[in-house]
C-alpha cells in the first residue's frame, strides 16, 4: 500500500532489546497523521464519479482501473471515505452468503421484514411508494373511481399486491450491496489531490520539528524516568 510512503516520520523512543541506552531513538511512520476530503467538496459532483464497486474488485483493483496504478488504493479508500475496510468494503457474493449462512443458520431465508410494492391509480398517480418497510398485515384503501374494481370508487390492496418478504440473506445482500455504491475523484483531479495531501504532511515548526518530514517525541525514559 503506497499510503505509508506517503506519510511523514516520527523519532520515536526504542523499546528494541538490542538499543544502546535510554537516548536511543527508532525512526518510524507516524500513523496518526491522517487527512480527509474537505466536506464541502463531498457534494461538488464535478469533482467525483459515483462507482459500483464489481463483485470481487478490492482496493487496489479500483485503483488499477482508475488511476492506473493498484498503489493508489489509499485514494480510492479517501476519497470514498472508507475508514475500515474490513466492515465498509463490501464482500463478495461468495463471501456474503457465507457469512449470512453463518449468522442466521436455519434462519437464512427467514422473513426478517416486509417493503412495500409500487403502487399507482388507473391514471399513474403514485399511490404507495417502493420500499418502505410495513407489518404482515399492512394494507392500503384509495380512491379509484376509474378503476373497474372499485368498490364505490375505492381500492383495497393487501398481502403480496403490495408488500414482499425480505429474508435474513436478502436482508444482509441488500446491505452489502449499498457498500457497493462509492464516489471517486476524477482522474483529473489526481495530481491536484496527491499535492494537497503531500502538504498536509508536512510538519509545522514546533519543539520536536526536526525537518519537513520528521519530528522527535518525548522520551519518557529521560522526562518521567520513574
Amino acid at each position: 500500500m503506497g499510503y505509508f510512503r506517503e506519510l511523514p516520520n516520527l523519532l520515536y523512543q526504542s523499546f528494541l532489546p538490542s538499543k544502546n541506552s535510554s537516548l536511543d531513538y527508532m525512526e518510524v511512520k507516524n500513523i496518526f497523521r491522517r487527512s480527509k476530503v474537505r466536506d464541502d467538496l463531498q457534494n461538488i459532483f464535478t469533482v467525483f464519479d459515483k462507482y459500483e464497486i464489481p463483485d470481487e474488485h478490492r482496493p487496489e483493483t479500483v485503483a488499477e482501473q482508475m488511476y492506473g496504478s493498484a498503489e493508489l488504493d489509499w485514494v480510492v479508500l479517501t476519497t470514498a471515505n472508507i475508514i475500515n475496510v474490513r466492515n465498509d468494503w463490501p464482500l463478495s457474493n461468495r463471501d456474503i452468503y457465507n457469512f449470512a449462512l453463518d449468522k442466521y443458520g436455519n434462519d437464512l431465508n427467514q422473513i426478517r421484514y416486509y417493503e412495500t410494492k409500487e403502487i399507482k391509480d388507473s391514471k399513474g398517480k403514485l399511490i404507495l411508494p417502493k420500499g418502505q418497510r410495513v407489518d404482515s398485515d399492512f394494507t392500503v384503501k384509495f380512491y379509484d373511481p376509474d378503476n373497474s374494481a372499485a368498490v364505490i370508487g375505492y381500492v383495497t390492496k393487501s398481502g403480496s399486491d403490495i408488500r414482499s418478504g425480505i429474508s435474513n440473506y436478502t436482508h444482509e445482500l441488500l446491505l452489502n450491496d449499498k457498500k457497493r455504491e462509492i464516489y471517486l475523484l476524477k482522474n483529473e483531479y489526481l495530481g491536484q489531490f496527491l499535492n494537497d495531501f503531500r502538504d498536509v504532511m508536512v510538519y509545522g515548526r514546533s519543539s520536536e520539528y526536526v525537518d519537513d518530514d520528521l519530528i522527535k517525541t518525548e522520551n519518557t525514559r529521560i522526562t518521567m524516568p520513574y
